[in-house]
């Protein structure tokens, strides 16, 4: 399906529940481009060997900062000195988020969501796990700007900035085909994590949900996306995405409950059994849509005994 286009998929395993993700390759005037890397693994490197050989890689594209993405594009780009392009506030968040001090603040974070000692040290060892399959990290030397065009196989594609699943995100548009390559802004069976993780934007759900009206006005015909597979119907999947956030948002105002920490929150959101690593992300996720409620004056937030309270 994508041949037309002169993509291919790249489908690289992961060792989590959301099990793939979808890299992409295009041949160009210069040579090949890769778009995301998947994590810096022995799997993920063998497979890339094998995609990529007899072939001279110009350019590597990261769509955003999350380990899937780009964790191998360091290493990637130090075997091919290719060029990598991502967006200036990803490629900070990326050289940031798995240092030393960055890591140690979790512990003072996690306290102030209320998390149990021993569930938090469980959680921060699980981040400090992600350091060796994001390391070596790329050195960026084109940072992509907003509305920038750029030949992507066959066809020119527009930037355009998506932030919400990261800060930095970005997806990329053919208006001659009305297609767009969702990247993690809207995947077809899942709802993309929106998560605050102590840093950056303070309201990522609301900034998901302005960029989510943004690609709405394209009206795209065909989504490919980085997990799950190609799809038609852009508008219709931004619905059910923005319908699902309604009745999230609806049942966390419920759960508050007059008075709540993140954890109370958390644990009644998230009833099934969760390992450590989709816990931190139900953590994060929890704690932007109470963000949200705040900065739309549902639900106020104050600091009491060390801890973040949510009240109605």
């Amino acid at each position: 399906m994508l041949e037309e286009y002169g993509l291919k998929l790249i489908k690289l395993d992961l060792p989590f529940r959301l099990n793939h993700v979808n890299c992409f390759i295009a041949e160009g005037e210069n040579g090949w481009k890769v778009i995301d890397t998947g994590l810096n693994n022995t799997p993920t490197r063998r497979r890339w060997e094998q995609e990529l050989v007899g072939k001279k890689v110009s350019d590597i594209i990261v769509t955003h900062y999350h380990p899937d993405h780009y964790g191998y594009a360091g290493a990637l780009q130090e075997k091919t000195s290719a060029c990598v392009s991502m967006t200036k506030v990803d490629s900070d968040a990326g050289s940031n988020a798995w240092q030393e001090n960055t890591i140690n603040n979790l512990s003072d974070n996690y306290m102030l969501a209320d998390i149990p000692e021993d569930i938090a040290t469980k959680m921060i060892v699980n981040t400090k796990e992600f350091v060796s399959s994001v390391t070596p990290y790329p050195t960026v030397g084109h940072y992509l700007e907003e509305r920038e065009k750029f030949p992507i196989g066959k066809y020119e594609y527009e930037v355009i900035f998506t932030p919400g699943h990261s800060d930095g995100l970005v997806s990329f548009y053919n208006k001659e085909k009305n297609m767009l390559l969702s990247t993690d802004h809207i995947l077809p069976k899942i709802t993309p994590n929106i998560s605050y993780w102590f840093h950056g934007d303070p309201n990522p759900l609301g900034t998901y949900l302005q960029s989510l009206d943004k690609i709405r006005k394209l009206d795209a015909d065909f989504v490919v996306p980085s997990h799950g597979n190609p799809f038609y119907g852009a508008n219709k999947r931004i619905d059910e995405i923005r319908s699902h956030h309604d009745d999230r948002l609806a049942h966390t105002l419920e759960l508050v409950r007059g008075s709540s920490t993140v954890y109370e929150v958390c644990q009644k959101l998230f009833k099934k059994e969760l390992t450590i690593h989709e816990t931190r992300f139900a953590i994060g996720e929890t704690i932007a849509h109470l963000e949200y409620l705040v900065a739309r004056g549902e639900c106020k937030k104050e600091t009491v005994n060390g801890k973040y309270l949510y009240t109605i």
